[in-house]
């Protein structure tokens, strides 16, 4: 078999999985440029009321516009229209409409090459569309975390009574000066946050309360954050009626990976008389996502 290209593959995180007249503006622009930018997943998840898109493209070297650039814009501009985040509730954090994207080298792509992409389409989101971006990870001059600029704009803090949900937009009053674009946020849009950084993986473990400080505690005992496993960063939240889960993200997966992560969660909730499901992937391998492209770009 050749040596796949290098490849950048960009996830986008939507505040939205309940609209199904705005998820379908949104992959109509997700597709728009297929073969060149390839759409190889979606992840709706209703009790959060949020979709992920991973769309993979090769790296266009000196290009002014790659097709990435062009194609992550297309996806936030057409949610920007479709959404409004003023409207919306969910039991998973956000900060936007657009909550969250994230630039990830494949193949024999270097981070570097996609840190560009990363700040350019940062650029891209705040001039042109005038919502407040912020950068993180390589793309960020001091390498800020993803983690650390979502805690400072208040991320996982619910806004419901209840403290299970997240209501409207966040305070326009930012604490922090984005990278791009202005230096408020407007109420239908919120603010977008942007990075790169390695491979990422996103696994979620159901647990079998309803209680969602339980849900956080072990969290909190699971995540590097909280004396947990290394690389690992965990929310306890609500997941539909009578359901919680730990949602986390897998920094270095090759290092600490999934089975390490149910192990964990497991024994914990063992302690405490919880039970726990099978976890899940919110997205496929970073073989899988190659292949998938390979499989897209063979058949154009």
């Amino acid at each position: 078999m050749l040596r796949p290209p290098a490849l950048a593959c960009c996830k986008l995180y939507i505040s939205e999985a309940r609209n199904s007249g705005a998820l379908r503006a949104i992959e109509h622009a997700a597709a728009a440029l297929r073969p060149l930018a390839v759409l190889v997943n979606t992840f709706a998840d209703d009790a959060y009321n949020r979709v992920g898109y991973t769309l993979v493209s090769p790296l266009a070297g000196g290009a002014a516009s790659p097709p990435l650039r062009c194609a992550a814009f297309r996806v936030v501009a057409a949610a920007i229209e479709a959404v409004d985040l003023d409207a919306h509730a969910g039991a998973h954090p956000r900060l936007g409409v657009v909550d969250h994207i994230a630039f990830h080298p494949l193949a024999s792509a270097r981070l570097e090459d996609v840190t560009a992409l990363a700040r350019a389409v940062a650029a891209d989101i705040g001039d042109r569309l005038q919502v407040p971006t912020y950068l993180y990870g390589a793309a960020h001059r001091d390498g800020r975390t993803l983690a650390s600029i979502r805690r400072q704009l208040g991320y996982f803090t619910p806004t419901s009574p209840g403290g299970e949900q997240w209501h409207g937009a966040p305070d326009s009053l930012l604490p922090v000066a984005p990278d791009a674009g202005p230096r408020t946020s407007s109420a239908s849009n919120g603010v977008v946050v942007v990075g790169a950084t390695p491979w990422v993986d996103n696994y979620n473990v159901p647990l079998a309360t309803a209680d969602v400080s339980v849900a956080r505690r072990i969290a909190r005992a699971v995540s590097e954050r909280g004396g947990g496993l290394a690389c690992v960063q965990a929310m306890g939240l609500a997941h539909g009626d009578g359901a919680t889960e730990v949602a986390c993200n897998l920094l270095h997966p090759d290092a600490v990976g999934a089975d390490q992560v149910q192990e964990r969660v497991s024994r914990l909730a063992a302690g405490l008389g919880v039970g726990v499901g099978q976890g899940y992937f919110t997205d496929f391998s970073r073989e899988k996502v190659v292949e998938l492209y390979l499989q897209a770009a063979q058949a154009a």
